[in-house]
């Protein structure tokens, strides 16, 4: 069962087949993870509260 790095919320197979890096076996945030966003390679802080 993948899991979300930032949060350890659960994520879908297929989420971390469209969303994690080449080269790991989960992804870095979620969309459960209100305070990080992706942002191209990397992960940033997020500018506003998602609604």
């Amino acid at each position: 069962m993948p899991l979300c790095s930032n949060c350890e919320g659960f994520v879908t197979q297929r989420y971390v087949d469209v969303f994690a890096p080449r080269d790991t076996d989960t992804v870095r945030v979620c969309p459960n993870c209100e305070d990080l966003v992706r942002d191209g390679n990397g992960v940033r802080e997020a500018r506003s509260k998602r609604q």
